[in-house]
């Protein structure tokens, strides 16, 4: 089962109950209502990693944790649901670094990223650059500013068997699947991309630091 990157960043894209879980999350999260974020992002897991709509701080439940200097076990639960350490802010901030500067020591080990695998910075960044490229010449026909484009660092926290991500896309009834193949200067990024309403819309890419290359298509 691939794990979803949310970068839904438009209230104009969802449904109203949609819209409105959403708020309540990141109001309870604000608010450093602890028991009303967690009982809604146990209800809705998939929200665990998603931001306020419309909002600048791109805070995920983890950073505000961070920022309110939660009780320990709530970061426990918010890590248990999926919540990624080394996903960054608006600011490029990791809520380890959120933690640090509030002075919540309590928090820095349990928020101290753990990555499985490593890429150098420079190859990520790369690969991410290309991957980004692709997507946006996929969907130019549909709302790009809506959407936060997957960042590829939390692939990192994930085993080779369990790093594959999903990007559903809205408009485009379906979206890119990806997963990092190998680590080192030689990592590859396989992401597949399709649209269910659109036959032989599938495609196949392998994307490296060097670029990006169109591998298979006319699939689904």
């Amino acid at each position: 089962m691939s794990i979803a990157w949310d970068g839904i960043t438009s209230a104009d894209v969802l449904g109203k109950a949609e819209v409105a879980s959403r708020h309540a999350m990141a109001d309870a999260a604000r608010n450093c209502d602890w028991a009303t974020m967690l009982d809604l992002v146990a209800k809705q897991p998939e929200l665990v990693n998603a931001t306020r709509l419309d909002g600048t701080s791109l805070y995920a439940p983890l950073h505000q944790a961070a920022y309110g200097g939660a009780p320990k076990e709530v970061v426990v639960e918010l890590l248990r649901l999926g919540a990624w350490r080394m996903l960054r802010d608006a600011q490029r901030e990791r809520a380890v670094d959120i933690a640090v500067a509030r002075g919540h020591r309590h928090l820095v080990d349990l928020l101290t990223p753990q990555p499985k695998r490593f890429v150098p910075d420079d190859t990520l960044l790369e690969i991410q650059r290309h991957f980004h490229a692709m997507i946006v010449g996929r969907i130019a026909h549909l709302r790009v500013d809506a959407l936060r484009l997957p960042e590829l660092e939390p692939l990192l926290e994930l085993d080779a068997q369990a790093g594959r991500m999903w990007f559903a896309v809205p408009g485009m009834y379906g979206g890119f699947g990806y997963a990092l193949r190998t680590d080192g200067d030689a990592a590859v990024l396989v992401s597949e991309s399709w649209s269910r309403v659109v036959g032989g819309s599938g495609q196949r890419h392998e994307i490296t630091a060097n670029g990006c290359a169109l591998v298979d298509e006319g699939f689904v």
